[in-house]
């Protein structure tokens, strides 16, 4: 009986071997060329399904380039996931140093996190982690609750559903919208000074519901707007690595118009008076590069938005 019990044992193993030879072969690529099988899982209704110069969505999550890591990052953070897992191939014999690279960075990180719908918006640091075989986890925390978001929602919708006239084009309804956020909101000072506010003035939750705002909070709740009437747009920000006094870093909103890409800043057009009063301008409405540095000229020397093109690309040719 023994004699024929191994030969049926070797002929089960190997017909299990036949059975599964495209999983086993499958399973060995992957550990061999270490690109294990990765988990992808759908995004929310926020997540942005078009591209853009500096950033695009990512296909499959395996990093050959630097530019590679940047989209993966980006993809990430687009797609509203809190915990996501890749890995380096072994033919990216950068890609380690690479990574370090981009979270020793935080410059970088900023400028990714512009490009994603404000509920996306990132508490920094962002926190990941690798280990020295190429495995490298991104955990995600967003600053927006499930509250603020509520809050923020009832109110866009509100406000379009008042000021956006079907008849009317894009520039007129815009401005519209524009006014009535300055008209009632106003910028937080004590924020800009100190750091410290009663308000979430640094969010769209400010302007939309507390009327106070700091340059993040009007550019957020602008970019929900234009992406809730379904403009292509992103934040444009400076940084310290593009202006010389810190306290002048600043965010505004670029949005997509007739093919051609436009600034809209509504804190610079919503000035802090020295009589109170409330004022609106229009200089940095719907503007090109050319229209915004005109307005930045005057007695004084305005480097709040000397944007860095290699971020912001659509605008680097015009």
């Amino acid at each position: 009986m023994k004699k024929y019990i191994i030969p049926l044992i070797c002929y089960t193993i190997i017909l299990i071997v036949l059975v599964n030879a495209n999983t086993i072969t499958s399973f060995l690529s992957q550990k061999i060329s270490n690109n294990p099988a990765i988990t992808i899982e759908k995004g929310d209704i926020y997540t942005k399904d078009y591209d853009f110069a500096y950033v695009q969505n990512s296909k499959d999550y395996i990093p050959y380039s630097y530019q590679d890591l940047i989209n993966i990052f980006y993809s990430v953070l687009n797609q509203g996931w809190g915990e996501f897992t890749f890995y380096c191939p072994n033919e990216y014999k950068d890609c380690l140093s690479d990574y370090d690279k981009i979270m020793s960075s935080p410059i970088v990180l900023t400028h990714i996190n512009n490009y994603v719908h404000p509920y996306h918006t990132i508490k920094n640091p962002l926190r990941a982690s690798r280990t020295d075989s190429g495995e490298i986890t991104i955990h995600v925390e967003y600053i927006y609750s499930s509250e603020d978001i509520k809050a923020i929602n009832d109110y866009v919708d509100k406000l379009i559903n008042d000021l956006y006239k079907k008849e009317d084009d894009d520039f007129k309804n815009l401005q519209r919208i524009h006014d009535y956020i300055i008209d009632n909101t106003k910028y937080d000072i004590e924020r800009n000074e100190t750091g410290n506010s009663d308000y979430k003035s640094y969010i769209a939750y400010g302007p939309a519901i507390e009327g106070y705002a700091t340059c993040n909070g009007y550019a957020d709740l602008m970019a929900i707007i234009l992406t809730k009437l379904g403009y292509e747009n992103y934040k444009i920000g400076t940084t310290t690595e593009d202006i010389k006094n810190e306290s002048l870093g600043h965010v505004w909103n670029a949005v997509k118009i007739d093919d051609k890409w436009l600034h809209l800043d509504l804190t610079w057009d919503d000035p802090v008076s020295s009589d109170g009063k409330d004022y609106i301008h229009h200089k940095y409405f719907l503007v090109d590069n050319n229209a915004l540095k005109k307005a930045d000229e005057g007695d004084v020397k305005i480097e709040a938005h000397n944007f860095n093109p290699l971020y912001y690309q659509e605008f680097k040719n015009y």
